[in-house]
């Protein structure tokens, strides 16, 4: 089965990061590193696995890394399938209670689908709720009419430091859904570094695509 074929990838970068930590037995964390000491690098690893009904079921890795100002990133099946992308920003952060956090970014697009992409990364938070958001504009080299607007949008409520969960919102060419833009539900569970988010799009509109995600800090 496609759903199948497509998990295995998921759980092998569940046990590489299960791994990983049991070897650096660090319990600091990495905000509280970074604060520490700004000029220390700082990383994160996302894996997705996206299960989709009638279509091609996928997983997209993401890598981040910043330090102070500077943000640099590595995507893979994001904007399409067999197409990976880099990029570069300028991260900055306002307010103390009420934190506005933004990162403007311009990233090369290239494989199925080639092009330039201005895009940003931002979020505002209050206490244990925050609203997400990260956009890109891809324009297209090979065919201007493919020039695509992609959009992934949360607001998650915390009521412990280890659940959260929310509403999202997608646009995105990486698959097709009846639907332009695609709502859903999210929780998640954290612990120390890691997070375990299950995403439920499009049920009550269309057949749900379900996307699995984990990430992880260091």
């Amino acid at each position: 089965m496609k759903s199948t074929k497509h998990l295995l990838p998921f759980l092998l970068a569940i046990l590489l990061v299960a791994e990983g930590r049991s070897q650096t037995g660090e319990s600091m964390p990495p905000t509280d590193a970074a604060a520490a000491n700004p000029k220390r690098w700082s990383f994160a690893l996302a894996a997705f696995s996206y299960l989709v009904p009638d279509d091609q079921s996928y997983f997209s890795p993401n890598f981040r890394a910043d330090r102070n100002w500077l943000h640099l990133e590595a995507r893979y099946n994001y904007e399409d399938q067999r197409t990976g992308s880099l990029w570069a920003g300028y991260n900055f952060t306002f307010g103390d209670k009420l934190v506005f956090e933004a990162t403007p970014m311009l990233g090369a697009v290239f494989g199925n689908t080639s092009g330039i992409a201005p895009g940003y990364e931002a979020s505002l938070s209050y206490k244990r709720v925050e609203l997400s958001s990260e956009g890109e504009y891809v324009c297209d080299f090979k065919d201007h009419t493919r020039n695509f607007f992609y959009a992934w949008n949360e607001l998650t409520y915390s009521p412990t430091d280890w659940l959260h969960a929310g509403l999202v919102a997608q646009r995105t060419r990486a698959y097709h859904t009846s639907l332009d833009i695609q709502r859903g539900v999210s929780v998640g569970f954290s612990y120390q570094r890691m997070d375990f988010t299950t995403y439920v799009f499009n049920a009550g509109w269309t057949d749900p695509t379900v996307v699995l995600a984990l990430s992880f800090k260091f």
